[in-house]
């Protein structure tokens, strides 16, 4: 029972005490006039009777009334009911007003004092003042007190004759129950009856209609928000102009809230004066009148919610986090459903007749009954997750919030973790927790409605008919007595407060109301009380839990095999079948990724632990340690699968024997983990263990007696939940004696204190590393180290408060001098101890124990740890794999042996088996090597099920471009290693974790050796040097005497040396231009072929004819690269060399030789191309206008059009403006500043008058506009054209006006600088090679980043240029190029212009001039670009040279016939750039070059075999061997200028940047691509049937092209074989293709038409053949697809290696040759004489220049050879003579004899001259060597 009133108040106006125009209220009277003892009078009263303040009113307003509410400090509620009226002001209550009177009066009288009195009737100044009668009650009755103060009102207002007195006296004494459902009948002595009806449930909140008024004004979206927003403790605001709807608006949210309760700040109607309030930093619910509007306009973190609009603005800084779905859309249906029950029917043609709607009240209950429903789906099953700590002498109750997450299956949703961590939720698991109280509507819900509301969820109409019943329930409850008796109170009448009231509001009688509450009073002390008995009862908990949202059913499909593949590994490993777990360990690591899975493993462990206890052997415990390692790296830290909690007793049973007396449990290797330094999870784990305990408890005795009967009762005991005893528990308390009720709460006080002492155990052992030297373990666990500090992520409210102290206080480890583990992990427990046992109710003295206890059990557990350390470092480690040695290039030496590591797959998912399908080849364990030349990884996978597969992954070291530490998982142990990311300009990436066994000082030591190798301090410390040299890198290099002569001496041999091989005409010539049409159908002249081979075989240089150097000349030898530029230049046509000045006028241009000292450009080459009319002393005055002195110099010129093509860097400021902004021609006077940009001009001006055509032309057109006509195509040529245009930078040639008299004309263009190249490139590199899976799988993430890097986007822009350029040039005018300093973009577009516009660089000899003569010679900075040395390291890498060969391979894309060369080649010069292995790419400039004496490799110095130094050299070696540097499609037209599409759209990735060949590593350095020779199928060594063909390639492990040839190269493998087993010796590959390539000619050529069967001549009219034509191509040749599908891929290639290993002897090397005749150089019959005593036979002889053997067969179709001669050991050829049994008819000049290191060889030719030859090629072939 309660009293309905409290207090009665009466407020009036009142003056302000400072005299500020506002007034305050005054409370005039209250009764009773002292406080209730049970409830003190609420403060601050007559602020919230007028919340805007009190004010004088002009008029009189009707009287109103709201509620407000106002919270006490013991967070009572007190309902303030506030009537207001207004009454006439009196005198002194308006002098205070002055400011506002006089305002309102000169408003109402233009300045005339009106006298004020309350006689004046109703006079236009006349003020009114508020008054209030509050009535203030801890019910919320708003209806009973709006009649009562009403009433009170009426009386005064119609006079009635009743005291008023009497009424407020009986107000205030009037007792009503407070819940129950009664109904009582009050009257307050006015002849008035009320009936007031008391709900039947006092839990569930009462709330009229106003929750439908919520939805009314707002919406559901914006009310699920406020809804979603208090539960998350956010701060609303209500706004409105009505403080009824405020307070009603604000119940509705806490009515929906239920069965939470919310208990921050709840103000319903918060006063003006209190405004600030609102910048409090708690969560709040308030109303404020929409007034003050603009005073919440600045709060930053407040929802405010307008009522009157029907909008909530949430602000940009506050995130309110949705319901889970699916909860959050049904919420929405069934809400859209219950307030428009229209909207369903609203589509239909014949709507059925409307139900008529229910009524506010009802329809109110409906959408709480929503919410209702919601909270049951929500909290579902929470009671499953409590845990009993305490039951005697209060209930102390914890919540397993991990749990609960887990089993919902909701451990990512936001608004369920805030919800769980809130104070709401706090309380309602401190109330509705405890196991034995009354119960209402929600916990019937809860624990007996579940399984009907998963049901109904995809049914409405059945959710909404549960809806209206739930409704039905909460209306009854506010209403149980429907037939309602009336109320009849007396009202006043229309328009009564503009009546005239005779009187202000009496002041009443003190005594007779206080006399009427006395008498009240005592009787009620007489009467007993009225106790209604709690009906109490055992809490239901309702069916365990279930995930809110079923996991699609896919995956428990195959759940059950993974489980038992689980169980059976499990049974393996304790049968001790270590074979079958090692094979099942792989696929149960995969399964353990599946909460099942990992739940099945710590069950099964169970059963193999007897007595806490399991000794394991060795493998046993590895494997045991394995799975539980794998187990828990996918636990978060807090556990909520319970998975390690299961764990945890287990790692604390196994264990293994190391020595007598010394035990290893599994916990000292499973430490690495979050969970074990969480608090959150220690805390669920004790109480669990707790409650376990508490539970056995109580169950004990009663087992005692039960167990005489039958066995199933004892078997229910068993199944009684902890909250089942709990309850019985709390049932019985009452009932006990005191002594019993101590006993028991001192039984489980120990309880809760033995687990504690339990609990710092277990805790050290966990958190204790096994070295507790090795401070580095407790670093990086995240919860210790950061418990340290304040910052702490993991201290969530739960627990804050209960630790006091704060923690920044201590020191952290990071400063501790020692880092001591010991004192952290002590710290940590106490913190532990410290929180539980203050929670659970522990004994100080207990608690004091403890904290003494803990230091011992840390240290003595240290202690024992020392001994399992020593011991474990003695057990012989466990058997890994062995390391494969990986196979290293002649001349390459290991730096640091192989380190084990794990190679962790990367971004690229193919080789992880990822969506290709394919073996899970990576991770994979093996080492990493380091060589002089290459980084290189070899191993295994760790998946056994992929098999014995080597996986091998490598890169050059000077490619390197990114090395960083990483710390990773290893893919065994799932311990936490360093690791190290290594990425490589050749597009590979080593992700890779050291083993455990590596120490950190061996991966640094990797590192350090790694960096030197990668920047050598000088370039001789690079592979290139070092290879083959015998003296050690540390001895100074020989002196330049022995390497080479003088500079001097030098450029004379130059000149001399070029003007010999011009004046020449060079035999070799005829190889390079294609033979025209007409001689195509002949095959090619014998003798031209031995020529050529001739000259090769004199010298290999193929520049100068040994024959016309003397020995000493040998030495001096001048460059190669010049010379072959010279052979070039006179190819073109472009001048030559003539000693005297007297020059030839006839030819425009001249080779000067003004630079052959480096004097004028360090960067440019010896030899020049000049105008011949420019003097060569002019040249070094012109040198001066340019960058770098690059003066422009000529470097192609077209045949066709003789326009001539100029390169030179870029224009130095002033001589720009001097020679383009001078409007006339400057005067020979001009001041001598202008004399450069003269000599410049005079130079362009030569250049000019060069040309035939222009050299008298006189007008011609401007080429206007061009940047923008040279985007749209080609089309835009016109006839007349200026005779040079300049290609120059934009921003360099900015505000230069053209002059029109002169013949040049600017073309200023956007380039991109290097720096740009970088950063495209490193983009390109992470988009191709990422460092770890993107973030949304397929190929649109790879497309976007490579869109993001550019690359295409500058490679389409070289196109770009260089199509114009050519165009140019192709319209007979020169062009010149004058990019930043010339080096970079200049030579990229000169070089692919003359590969677009001469056919001849488009041939292998061609390609290699080309680089040779644009790169090499005119200075591009291999060096700088590629970073080679010390010096170049913060460049950095920067690919100019690969960007040119990537858009030669767009162009060879588009235009697949028109190349030499196949694919290949350009990824093999791409790779072999970056490589460092050969000398070609090194150094900046010839002149560098000369310097260290690189240009003059004497002949002398090489033998044999010895490893290339020159990239050409070795392309030229390879290609005698295999066509893989050969493209099958080369059919090229004649003066064929190539025009490609250069659009982004038309441009494809080049695949060296996306493959890989994990079976061999990249492919480029040939002697390691060839795999090990298979046996062929008919000749199986063990005799069986001939197997299949087939064999399984594997995306990103094979090499398709290897394992699937192409048709040519296929074809020419066959004949060979057929040729070798009919006997013939077989053919070089070159011959038999081009006897086929003539062949095919003849046959095409009567009807002027390529056969069907022609592959080779395309008979596609278009002018560009590519179309439909694709070339597939992989390392080794190229393969033809005729398929108009360009992305089909129908890889494959020549794989010689495999048939080769077959063959005989005699075909070994003669499968693919190149023209030049080497394997065979030379053979014929001999006559030779056998060893002492034998006779004299006829033999085939053959000499084998590459070999460097003479070997001997029984005739000339033998395959077996019978002898061989090694070369090498041939110590002299001298004329022999006949012995005995020698042929007779044979002339005795015919014998001769070869002496070796061992025996003399006696031979006999058939005669004299075959003889002589025989003598010749012999001697030819021990020269050569």
């Amino acid at each position: 029972m309660a009293r309905l009133a409290d207090y009665f108040v009466l407020v009036a106006f009142g003056p302000h005490p400072r005299g500020s125009g506002e007034g305050q209220g005054q409370i005039l009277q209250r009764f009773p006039e002292k406080d209730w003892e049970d409830n003190p009078f609420p403060q601050g009263i007559e602020l919230f009777c007028q919340p805007s303040g009190w004010q004088l009113c002009p008029e009189r307003n009707p009287p109103t009334f709201f509620v407000a509410v106002l919270t006490d400090i013991n967070s009572e509620r007190h309902y303030c009911a506030c009537l207001t009226f207004w009454e006439p002001a009196e005198p002194t209550q308006e002098v205070v007003c002055t400011e506002d009177a006089t305002e309102r009066e000169e408003e109402a009288d233009e300045g005339g004092l009106v006298q004020l009195s309350p006689a004046t009737p109703a006079t236009p100044g006349q003020l009114f003042a508020p008054k209030t009668l509050v009535l203030v009650s801890r019910l919320d009755h708003a209806e009973v007190f709006r009649n009562s103060l009403g009433l009170i009102y009426t009386i005064h207002v119609e006079g009635l004759n009743v005291g008023l007195e009497n009424v407020i006296g009986n107000l205030l004494t009037c007792i009503i129950p407070l819940a129950g459902g009664s109904q009582r009948t009050i009257s307050l002595g006015a002849g008035d009856r009320q009936v007031i009806q008391t709900p039947l449930a006092d839990s569930l909140p009462i709330s009229r209609c106003s929750v439908a008024l919520l939805f009314r004004q707002l919406g559901i979206t914006n009310v699920l928000s406020l809804f979603c927003a208090a539960l998350t403790e956010h701060k609303v605001l209500f706004l409105s102009r009505s403080y009824q709807r405020l307070s009603d608006a604000c119940r509705g949210l806490l009515a929906l809230l239920f069965p939470l309760r919310y208990s921050f700040t709840y103000v319903p109607i918060l006063p003006a004066q209190l405004l600030e309030v609102l910048s409090t930093p708690t969560p709040f619910i308030i109303g404020v009148n929409a007034a003050f509007q603009a005073e919440t306009q600045e709060l930053l973190d407040v929802i405010v919610a307008d009522l009157d609009g029907g909008t909530v603005t949430v602000p940009e800084c506050v995130h309110i986090p949705p319901l889970p779905e699916p909860l959050q859309s049904q919420t929405h249906s069934v809400l859209s459903m219950v307030l428009d029950p229209d909207l369903e029917l609203a589509d239909l043609a014949f709507p059925p007749p409307t139900a008529n709607a229910s009524s506010l009240k009802m329809q109110d209950k409906e959408l709480r009954a929503v919410f209702l429903r919601f909270f049951a789906q929500l909290l579902q099953g929470y009671r499953w997750c409590l845990h009993m700590v305490r039951i005697h002498p209060e209930p102390v109750i914890r919540f397993h919030k991990a749990a609960f997450l887990g089993q919902r299956g909701l451990m990512e949703d936001d608004f369920l973790m805030k919800v769980l961590e809130g104070m709401a939720f706090a309380g309602f698991v401190s109330e509705r927790g405890v196991p034995y109280r009354s119960t209402d509507l929600f916990d019937e819900l809860v624990a007996h409605e579940v399984a009907r509301m998963r049901a109904d969820e995809n049914h409405p109409q059945r959710v909404l008919r549960h809806v209206k019943e739930l409704a039905e329930q909460l209306y009854k409850n506010e209403n149980p007595y429907p037939a309602v008796a009336m109320h009849k109170v007396q009202r006043p009448g229309e328009a009564s407060h503009l009546r005239r009231v005779p009187r202000p509001f009496p002041r009443l009688d003190d005594g007779v109301v206080q006399w009427i509450v006395d008498q009240a009073t005592a009787k009620m002390q007489g009467a007993p009380p009225a106790v209604k008995a709690e009906r109490r009862t055992t809490v239901p908990s309702g069916p365990p839990m279930t995930a809110i949202l079923e996991r699609s059913s896919g995956l428990h499909g195959n759940s059950a095999r993974r489980l038992e593949v689980v169980r059976n590994c499990i049974s393996y490993v304790f049968e001790g079948k270590m074979l079958e777990a090692k094979k099942l360990l792989p696929a149960v690591l995969r399964a353990l990724k599946g909460r099942a899975a990992r739940r099945c493993l710590t069950q099964e462990l169970h059963l193999h632990v007897q007595q806490n206890r399991a000794v394991l052997d060795h493998q046993q415990f590895d494997f045991v340690v394995r799975m539980m390692n794998c187990c828990l790296q996918d636990c978060t830290s807090l556990d909520e699968h319970g998975i390690a909690a299961a764990l945890l007793p287990l790692v604390t049973a196994f264990c293994r024997k190391l020595s007598p007396g010394v035990t290893q449990f599994a916990y000292s290797c499973v430490q690495e983990h979050v969970v074990w330094s969480t608090p959150q999870f220690w805390e669920a784990m004790f109480y669990g263990d707790v409650q376990t305990h508490i539970r056995a408890l109580y169950l004990e005795p009663a087992e005692d007696q039960d167990h005489l009967q039958v066995g199933d009762a004892s078997t229910q005991e068993d199944e009684r939940s902890a909250l089942d005893v709990a309850s019985e528990q709390r049932r019985l308390w009452p009932t006990l004696s005191r002594e019993k009720q101590q006993e028991l709460v001192q039984k489980e006080e120990s309880t809760v204190f033995s687990q504690a002492i339990h609990y710092a155990n277990r805790m050290s052992y966990l958190l204790l590393p096994l070295d507790s030297s090795k401070s580095r373990l407790l670093r990086e666990r995240a919860g210790l180290g950061d418990l340290e500090s304040a910052s702490n992520s993991l201290v969530t409210n739960s627990m804050a408060g209960s630790v006091a102290e704060s923690y920044d206080t201590e020191s952290g480890f990071e400063d501790a001098e020692t880092c001591d583990v010991a004192g952290a992990v002590v710290r940590f427990i106490n913190r532990f101890v410290d929180k539980v046992c203050t929670e659970s109710g522990v004994t100080s003295d207990h608690l004091k124990g403890l904290h003494v206890m803990v230091p011992d059990i840390v240290q003595m557990h240290i202690e024992t740890l020392e001994a399992v350390h020593r011991e474990s470092k003695r057990l012989p480690p466990i058997q890994k794999p062995k390391l494969l040695r990986p196979r290293l290039l002649p001349g390459e030496e290991c730096v640091l042996d192989g380190l084990r590591v794990y190679l962790l797959p990367d971004g690229r998912e193919e080789g992880a088996g990822g969506s290709g399908g394919g073996p899970a080849l990576l991770p994979a364990e093996g080492a990493v090597f380091l060589t002089t030349y290459r980084v290189i990884f070899t191993g295994m996978p760790t998946d056994p099920l992929v098999g014995e597969q080597v996986v091998v992954r490598s890169f050059p070291v000077a490619a390197l471009t990114k090395e960083k530490r990483i710390s990773v998982q290893t893919p065994v142990d799932q311990l936490l290693q360093d690791g190290l990311q290594l990425r490589s300009c050749t597009f590979q990436l080593l992700k890779m974790a050291f083993d455990e066994e590596v120490g950190s000082d061996s991966a640094e030591l990797f590192r350090k050796q790694l960096h030197k190798l990668r920047y050598p301090p000088d370039i001789r410390g690079t592979f290139a040097f070092t290879l083959g040299s015998t003296h050690a890198p540390g001895r100074p290099p020989r002196t330049t005497k022995d390497k080479g002569p003088s500079l001097r001496t030098l450029s004379r041999n130059l000149v001399k040396n070029a003007k010999k091989t011009i004046g020449r005409q060079y035999v070799t010539r005829k190889k390079y231009n294609p033979p025209s049409w007409e001689h195509r159908g002949q095959p090619p002249p014998e003798d031209q072929e031995d020529e050529i081979s001739v000259s090769e075989e004199l010298e290999p240089s193929t520049l100068t004819p040994s024959s016309a150097l003397k020995p000493s000349d040998r030495m001096t030898m001048s460059s190669l690269v010049e010379r072959a530029c010279c052979r070039d230049y006179q190819r073109l046509g472009l001048g030559t060399l003539s000693s005297s000045l007297s020059r030839a006028k006839s030819e425009p241009f001249r080779i000067s030789p003004v630079n052959r000292m480096y004097a004028i450009c360090r960067s440019y080459p010896g030899l020049l191309i000049v105008p011949q009319s420019v003097q060569d002393n002019a040249l070094q005055r012109v040198s001066r206008c340019y960058r770098q002195n690059r003066f422009p110099v000529v470097c192609w010129r077209s045949g066709r059009s003789k326009a001539v093509l100029l390169r030179s860097g870029g224009l130095h400021g002033k001589g720009v403006v001097g020679l383009f902004k001078a409007q006339n021609t400057p005067s020979p006077g001009q001041s001598q500043a202008d004399s450069g940009s003269l000599e410049q001009e005079k130079y362009l001006q030569a250049v000019v008058s060069s040309m035939p055509c222009y050299a008298d032309a006189s007008g011609r057109n401007t080429l206007s506009g061009f940047s923008s006509a040279h985007v749209g195509g080609h089309g835009f040529l016109r006839p007349q054209r200026a005779a040079l245009y300049i290609i120059g930078d934009k921003a360099q040639l900015k505000g230069v006006r053209p002059d029109p008299l002169q013949q040049w004309e600017l073309v200023p263009i956007e380039v991109f600088e290097a720096r740009q190249v970088k950063a495209s490139f490193k983009k390109l590199l992470k988009a191709c090679v990422p460092g770890c899976p993107a973030a949304e799988p397929g190929p649109a993430s790879f497309l976007r980043s490579l869109e993001d890097s550019e690359w295409l986007i500058q490679i389409h822009k070289l196109l770009q240029v260089s199509v114009l350029v050519v165009e140019l040039l192709d319209s007979g005018s020169s062009v010149l190029v004058s990019l930043e300093d010339g080096w970079d973009i200049t030579t990229q577009v000169v070089s692919l212009v003359q590969l677009l516009s001469d056919p001849f660089y488009r041939t292998l000899d061609g390609f290699r001039l080309l680089v040779e003569k644009e790169w090499l010679s005119f200075g591009h900075r291999f060096s700088h670009r590629g970073a080679h040395t010390l010096a170049g390291q913060s460049s950095g890498f920067t690919p100019v040279f690969l960007q040119f060969l990537d858009c030669v391979h767009q162009v060879h894309l588009q235009f697949p016939m028109e190349f030499e060369f196949s694919p290949f080649y350009l990824k093999f010069l791409g790779y072999h750039h970056a490589s460092r292995r050969f000398r070609t790419f090194l150094l900046d400039s010839d002149y560098e070059r000369i310097e260290l004496g690189l240009l003059y490799e004497e002949k002398g110095e090489r033998r044999g075999q010895q490893a290339c130094r020159s990239v050409w050299e070795y392309v030229e070696r390879l290609s005698r061997r295999t066509p893989v540097f050969y493209n099958y499609m080369y059919a090229p037209e004649d003066a064929e200028v190539l025009r490609p599409y250069s659009n982004v759209s038309n441009l494809k990735v080049w695949d060296f940047y996306t493959e890989e060949t994990l079976a061999e590593g990249p492919p480029y350095d040939w002697e390691l691509a060839q795999g090990p020779p298979e046996p062929p199928e008919d000749e199986r060594p063990d005799g069986a049937a001939p197997q299949s063909r087939r064999r399984v390639v594997w995306p990103c492990y094979d090499s398709r092209p290897r394992a699937q040839p192409d048709a040519i190269s296929r074809l020419l493998e066959e004949l060979q074989r057929l040729e070798a087993e009919l006997g013939r010796p077989p053919e070089r590959w070159k011959d038999t293709w081009d006897r086929v390539k003539a062949a095919q000619r003849l046959e095409g050529r009567p009807d002027g038409r390529g056969t069907p069967s022609s592959l080779l001549v395309s008979s596609v009219p278009h002018h560009r053949r590519s179309l439909g034509v694709y070339l597939q191509e992989g390392p080794v040749g190229s393969t033809l697809s005729l398929s108009l599908d360009s992305d089909q891929s129908s890889g494959s290639t020549a794989s010689s290696s495999r048939q080769a290993a077959r063959r005989s002897t005699s075909t070994l090397y003669s499968q693919f040759q190149m023209a030049e005749s080497e394997n065979r150089s030379y053979e014929g019959t001999l006559y030779k004489k056998g060893a002492f005593m034998k006779p004299w036979k006829a033999r085939w002889f053959v000499l084998d220049k590459t070999k460097h053997q003479l070997r001997y067969y029984d005739h000339r179709v033998d395959t077996e050879c019978k002898g061989v001669i090694d070369l090498a050991e041939v110590e002299a050829v001298a004329p022999g003579t006949p012995t005995m049994g020698a042929p007779k008819t044979v002339d005795e000049k015919a014998f001769f004899d070869v002496k070796t290191t061992r025996r003399v060889y006696n031979f006999c030719a058939q005669d004299v001259p075959s003889a002589q030859q025989w003598v010749d090629q012999i001697q030819s072939c021990l020269s050569d060597a």
